[in-house]
């Protein structure tokens, strides 16, 4: 039975790129006619070798991720990497480390740092999670073992246009949810790390990219599964890795590079987004955005309805669900409604959601 069109801007797990499901289908049976499907490879088997191997060559090309950088493929989502940064960076009898929190996923790697070590937060609390303050008026501390930021705040809406500038310090970045949106200088970080649902690939599997001189500092009880050093050892298969997930990723890889890049990507990511932000700002108050424009995600576009009318925004949501756009709820913290446009949602895709919201203000 032909399945019904729907259009998914959910903020994660995410859209797939079409051809990427359509070719794991084509192979699920027996991948490249070995008779098994990856879901039945070994992890050590030739197989399986060839897969990852293939992704990380391909995500290094993509990147261009130099020489001198390790790339993991770890387990337990970015969450994890709350902990994982701290307990492999954190460094001398009094550890401390600058934390830029812009929003609810940066907070939530704050207070899991404070557990091994001093957190500073550079600026005091936002009242709110609508701008980034800026860097002029940061304190950064030059003694810290790193600065950490996220790239792109999935639940709030707010994205660092810019790399922020840490001198020596190690800069550590969450690209969760905007990573191969648009080329980024890995030179600049001390870690990147992404959970692959929403911009890579399916959910199981979490990217490190880390500067080779940072490995091997971990403190005496990390466990070694979130040991840097451990895993880059071990090629990232201490334990059963998560295949089926690294293969996903590494077809979605592949599809970036065919479609044209990052570069392409990019100028996708700013036509998306500028399309839903000009509805938005033209429509005299009937959809409100609360991120100031200079920090707006082109990933996630949070929004409400004349100021937070929730009556309407839960009409906004049924007539949206009936014409078959899909998770457009909001976080369940900020309320209201949030379109996730990720690489996988098209111009196209964004154009029916545009469309629809115009037909809705028209009608309300």
């Amino acid at each position: 039975m032909a399945a019904k069109q729907v259009f998914n801007y959910g903020a994660g797990p995410a859209k797939m790129p079409t051809s990427v499901l359509e070719k794991a289908r084509d192979q699920m049976m027996s991948y490249n006619g070995c008779g098994m499907s990856v879901m039945e490879l070994s992890h050590r088997g030739a197989e399986f070798g060839g897969i990852i191997t293939t992704a990380e060559a391909t995500l290094r090309t993509l990147l261009k991720v130099p020489e001198n950088y390790k790339v993991l493929f770890v387990q337990g989502g970015g969450t994890t990497q709350f902990s994982s940064v701290p307990l492999n960076l954190m460094k001398g009898e009094a550890p401390t480390a600058d934390y830029i929190v812009t929003g609810t996923w940066s907070k939530k790697a704050a207070a899991e740092a404070a557990k091994y070590g001093t957190v500073n937060q550079v600026f005091p609390p936002l009242e709110s999670y609508t701008s980034i303050p800026s860097a002029a008026d940061w304190k950064l501390n030059p003694d810290a073992s790193y600065v950490y930021y996220c790239a792109n705040e999935t639940v709030n809406g707010v994205e660092f246009p810019d790399i922020p500038d840490t001198g020596t310090v190690p800069l550590v970045a969450d690209m969760s949810s905007n990573i191969l949106s648009r080329p980024v200088d890995v030179s600049k970080f001390g870690v990147i790390y992404a959970g692959a649902q929403k911009n890579i690939g399916c959910s199981g599997v979490t990217i490190v990219i880390i500067r080779e001189d940072l490995l091997g500092s971990a403190l005496p009880f990390c466990p070694q599964m979130l040991d840097y050093a451990m895993q880059a050892k071990g090629g990232s298969m201490l334990n059963t890795p998560p295949t089926w997930a690294i293969y996903m990723a590494s077809l979605v890889f592949e599809w970036i590079v065919d479609e044209g890049g990052l570069d392409e990507f990019e100028k996708r990511s700013a036509a998306k987004s500028s399309r839903i932000y000009e509805i938005i700002d033209g429509s005299d108050g009937f959809f409100v955005a609360p991120v100031a424009p200079a920090a707006r995600s082109r990933m996630n576009v949070p929004f409400r309805l004349k100021g937070g009318d929730e009556d309407l925004e839960a009409k906004f949501l049924t007539e949206a669900t009936a014409a078959g756009l899909l998770q457009l709820k909001g976080h369940r913290s900020v309320g209201g409604l949030r379109a996730s446009i990720y690489n996988a949602t098209s111009v196209e895709d964004t154009e029916a959601l545009a469309t629809f919201m115009e037909t809705f203000m028209a009608a309300n």
